[in-house]
């Protein structure tokens, strides 16, 4: 009998452990994605000031002026300068 209660208490705490593990895993993941950040291109003075609506979560397009056809659009780093890739902001 307390084999029994053993082996189904183990099986219940694996399930338990699981969901908290997927959870928290999903929760971090969530929080990142919401992390948008404004992008910069460069005017024809070389300026880094023209804002675009980037994100800075990884995937397969980089962020552009016009979605997909114009200028590059970089993160400013601590000086101010145009220097991080940023990525186009998935809907």
């Amino acid at each position: 009998m307390k084999t029994l209660l053993f082996k189904n208490g183990i099986a219940a705490a694996t399930v338990v452990v699981a969901i908290t593990g997927a959870f928290a895993s999903s929760m971090q993941s969530s929080s990142k994605s919401l992390a948008p950040r404004v992008g910069y291109t460069l005017n024809a003075k070389d300026d880094c000031n023209i804002q675009v609506a980037c994100d800075d979560n990884p995937t397969p397009f980089v962020c552009r002026l016009n979605g997909t056809s114009g200028p590059q659009a970089y993160g400013k780093n601590a000086q101010g300068q145009c220097v991080e890739i940023l990525y186009r902001p998935m809907q």
